[in-house]
């Protein structure tokens, strides 16, 4: 077992008697406080398992963005390569059309591997869109050129892009999910942070190599054949990402929900169900139906927080090189370069976010970013704007604390939303619906949006204001949930002294 699920113990080794008095306290305040725990216990979490853990599945999730990053900083290439003529804000438009394709399945492929995860575990259904995603990634780079085989060229960049979606449906909730289930209640905040830390990797790993492949083999060359070395990499760097998550256990959470099903050898039957029924009432046999009945609140708090996210996250990490190259005439190689740096400080800086957020709060942090995306974004694109680096960096580093404060919060923040029984496929549903219409769609929506306002360069400002400020108000309306449980889960603590505090907390001098 990765970690340990036990009761708490205050002087066990002294004072047997102590340990069942507080343990039938716990359970009796437990019981008071969530009616559906009819037995508790508080899981002990063993720290170098958690470590470990942690590190898989942010480096897994590190390999699939890579792969879905290619496709976002080599967008002016693609739209020439597999759409060629017209001018060349229709080969943009059609190429961020494409990539907004994959975000519209990726509904479908959270509601197909959301409930799966809830019902085979998070640690196969991982595997399964790390194998995807580099299958799909890999055939976008043997895609013949729309010179070779015509209209078949764009179709099958649009079947593969399609791929990658319905694999990135089920990634983003099983991964937050996975940590979120591993991590100690009052360091999930810091657990968390790190698997945003593996998305930027990911970004900054497919920028950095298309900054060099572009500088190295330059833009007649990369039009031929250059694109492809990217999206070839998918497909080892795909197996290693494999190897990582296959060396996972399952989260405790999950092996609860399996030893119920098991009917545990070392209890009876009704005891194992007794204990477990807060786990295994709902999670096997979920219907998609169900979901939206009885998570349909949860579920549109999701889609608001994400959907206000996504906007930000996507116009900063993926359509900014396109801005700075296509609107604002900066030279590519200069235009990667700054989102890389961007990304870097934020990689740097965003573990010191999640420690905030165990600290202060969920809520604190994340109205910090919306409401600084809300007043800073004008500022931030007029000091983009100006030209001068001693102008830019200041103005992307305002635009990247905003939403270090956001990527820092929102993997240990949504996890919390849901019930353990249906938490990755109701946080997978809600998370891509919200991606699906706001966030793959910000790229197309904002270049859509220019080209009506006669080049308007400050509407990627005003579309995230926008978001921001429906963020804000998705903020307020969400509950607190810093250094406490999930919701159907006991308490996890990171020794056994933290466990003794929980106890004892509840009445310092039990009568009996």
């Amino acid at each position: 077992m990765p970690t340990g699920s036990t009761e708490a113990e205050p002087a066990t080794d002294r004072d047997p008697e102590a340990f069942k008095r507080h343990r039938n306290l716990f359970r009796a305040v437990a019981r008071r406080r969530n009616p559906r725990l009819r037995r508790t216990d508080i899981t002990v979490t063993d720290e170098r398992v958690v470590k470990r853990a942690v590190k898989a599945a942010a480096l897994g999730n590190a390999m699939e963005w890579f792969d879905f990053g290619i496709y976002s900083y080599l967008a002016v290439t693609i739209g020439k390569v597999f759409f060629p003529g017209g001018s060349d804000t229709v080969s943009l438009l059609s190429s961020f059309a494409t990539f907004a394709v994959a975000f519209l399945v990726r509904p479908i492929g959270g509601a197909f591997f959301g409930p799966l995860g809830d019902r085979i575990g998070r640690k196969k259904v991982l595997a399964l869109t790390m194998i995807m995603m580099a299958a799909g990634t890999l055939c976008i780079g043997l895609i013949p050129s729309y010179a070779s085989i015509g209209l078949w060229s764009p179709i099958l960049l649009i079947v593969f892009r399609m791929i990658q979606g319905f694999s990135t449906g089920g990634e983003y909730g099983g991964a937050s999910t996975f940590i979120a289930e591993y991590a100690p209640d009052k360091k999930r905040g810091f657990f968390g942070s790190f698997l945003e830390m593996g998305t930027l990797a990911g970004y900054t790993g497919a920028a950095g190599l298309v900054l060099i492949l572009n500088t190295t083999l330059g833009g007649e060359t990369m039009h031929d054949w250059g694109w492809r070395i990217p999206f070839l990499v998918a497909g080892p760097l795909g197996l290693v990402g494999l190897y990582l998550r296959m060396k996972l256990d399952e989260t405790p959470a999950f092996q609860k929900l399996e030893a119920a099903q098991t009917h545990n050898s070392e209890a009876t039957v009704t005891e194992t169900e007794s204990e477990f029924s807060h786990l295994s009432e709902n999670a096997p046999k979920k219907k998609l139906s169900e979901i939206f009945a009885q998570q349909w609140p949860m579920l549109i708090l999701c889609i608001a927080l994400v959907g206000a996210y996504n906007i930000c996250h996507y116009m900063l990490l993926s359509y900014m090189p396109t801005y700075l190259t296509d609107t604002l005439h900066y030279d590519e190689a200069h235009g990667l370069l700054i989102v890389i740096g961007t990304m870097v400080v934020l990689m740097c800086i965003i573990s010191s976010v999640g420690k905030l957020n165990d600290r202060f709060g969920r809520k604190p942090l994340l109205m910090t970013g919306m409401l600084g995306f809300f007043l800073l974004s004008v500022p931030a694109f007029l000091l983009v704007k100006a030209g001068s680096l001693a102008a830019i960096i200041p103005g992307m580093l305002i635009l990247g604390l905003c939403l270090v404060c956001l990527l820092g919060t929102m993997s240990a923040a949504l996890p919390a939303l849901f019930p353990t029984s249906v938490r990755y496929g109701s946080l997978s549903i809600g998370y891509n619906l919200a991606v699906s219409l706001f966030g793959g769609t910000t790229p197309l929506v904002i270049t859509a949006l220019m080209d009506a306002a006669d080049g308007n360069d400050m509407i990627p400002a005003y579309y995230a204001m926008g978001a921001a400020l429906i963020g804000a108000i998705a903020v307020v309306c969400m509950k607190e949930t810093a250094q406490q449980p999930l919701e159907g889960s006991p308490p996890a603590v990171a020794t056994k002294e933290e466990a003794v505090e929980i106890v004892t907390a509840q009445s310092p001098d039990p009568r009996f």
